[in-house]
């Protein structure tokens, strides 16, 4: 990979904590959160109330797509090398406080990095040389779906002037 693309790369993951992967078998590409370090980005799935990504423990190379931070559209594809980090390497020890650190939404923060020994897969996506340029569908494509939904409908303006664009 170039040093132009490498750094773009390294600063599109640092800036941004949601990347986009291309899993084999699945029609579209999945969101995923991540933690980039040293060179790496990496991705921690399976287990309960974890991100799901069916395919990536098992998959050799998948292709991801990182998106700008300021306007949320594709920034830079490439294809990068999975790798599973076995628990209890250095490498696990190193990366699992941070992962632990960004993860927001946990139903538990106690044990869980003892869960994610047991239950989960951390994954590492190293970039590869090949820079890719995803296909111009990527931005047409429908949401997967999800069981979420709005809780109410949206507050009635009670009192105030009405803007012209309300009306």
């Amino acid at each position: 990979m170039g040093e132009l693309n490498a750094a773009l790369v390294e600063e599109a993951a640092k800036k941004s904590g949601l990347l986009w992967l291309d899993l084999p078998g699945l029609p579209q590409p999945r969101a995923a959160w991540h933690v980039w370090h040293e060179g790496s980005a990496y991705v921690l799935t399976g287990g309960d109330g974890e991100q799901p990504l069916p395919g990536l423990p098992e998959a050799g190379q998948v292709t991801v797509i990182l998106r700008s931070k300021d306007k949320g559209g594709r920034l830079i594809s490439f294809v990068a090398d999975a790798e599973l980090v076995e628990p209890g390497s250095e490498l696990w020890d190193a990366v699992t406080p941070q992962l632990a650190k960004d993860r927001l939404n946990a139903g538990s923060h106690e044990g869980q990095v003892e869960r994610w020994t047991t239950e989960s897969w951390i994954i590492r996506l190293t970039p590869a040389e090949e820079i890719v340029e995803a296909a111009d569908e990527y931005a047409t494509v429908r949401p997967v779906p999800t069981p979420a939904t709005t809780a109410s409908a949206p507050p009635r303006l009670f009192g105030g002037k009405r803007r012209r664009v309300d009306r």
